[in-house]
């Protein structure tokens, strides 16, 4: 009997995944010396490449029915307006669709129904950050009359990302070796490695856009990108002797 416990027990453990296994040799092996545990940071910064703005059109009928064409009727002219300006259809998507009573109350009287309030938004990514501005315009002509944003950002940052950890692995090694040195001691080996994620530091500041009515389909608006910081921290641990 005790020979097939065993045997079990060893077929559980051959079949537990290699990461697993790995992870276990890691947190098990033992220091010899003394032990460090340094938090290190690296930093770099891009500058944005991608803007995300929401835009919308808010219309107001005597019916539900009226509310909500005439809203999809103004998001097709968007649309349509940002395809023209060359914004692919993958960068617009539908974010919002909503429709709302709206009613009076009069003093000491029950409320009354007077219409209907449709909104119709999407969210639109840029790739052109500084033509964005004048795309904008264009689409408060169209008859958008509700934009915000914009949400400044890195398309593809796993490139800055891998930078970052790059400098946060040489920040970890030459703070173990000040220790190392201040202590008398050497650095003898890494014995592990950990990253809490990759983090975006908020771009340049940008005044968020109000709501936009007709009034200003004269505006000249300017999106400038800035800078975006993007951070990587990584715990670490040393043996010194």
């Amino acid at each position: 009997m005790k020979k097939v416990l065993v045997a079990v027990l060893l077929l559980g453990v051959a079949a537990l995944p290699s990461a697993a296994l790995a992870q276990q040799s890691t947190i098990n092996q033992s220091i010899a010396g003394t032990r460090l545990d340094i938090s290190a940071t690296g930093e770099v910064t891009r500058v944005p490449d991608l803007a995300i703005i929401s835009a919308g059109v808010q219309s107001r009928s005597t019916t539900a029915s009226g509310a909500l064409q005439d809203a999809a009727d103004r998001m097709q002219r968007v649309i349509a307006a940002l395809k023209r300006a060359g914004v692919a259809d993958r960068d617009i998507q539908t974010s919002n669709v909503s429709l709302n009573p709206e009613y009076r109350y009069p003093q000491n009287e029950a409320p009354q129904l007077v219409g209907y309030t449709a909104s119709n938004s999407v969210s639109v990514r840029f790739r052109d950050i500084r033509n964005s501005g004048m795309i904008l315009d264009a689409l408060v002509a169209q008859g958008a009359n509700q934009i915000n944003g914009p949400n400044l950002t890195i398309d593809k940052p796993e490139e800055a990302l891998d930078e970052a950890r790059g400098k946060a692995v040489a920040t970890g090694r030459a703070r173990a070796e000040l220790y190392a040195r201040s202590l008398g001691l050497r650095v003898v080996r890494v014995v592990s490695v950990s990253e809490s994620g990759g983090d975006f530091g908020p771009p340049r500041p940008i005044p968020p856009m109000a709501p936009m009515m007709a009034r200003a389909q004269a505006a000249d608006t300017k999106i400038e990108p800035g800078e975006q910081r993007l951070q990587v921290t990584l715990a670490m641990t040393f043996e010194l002797q």
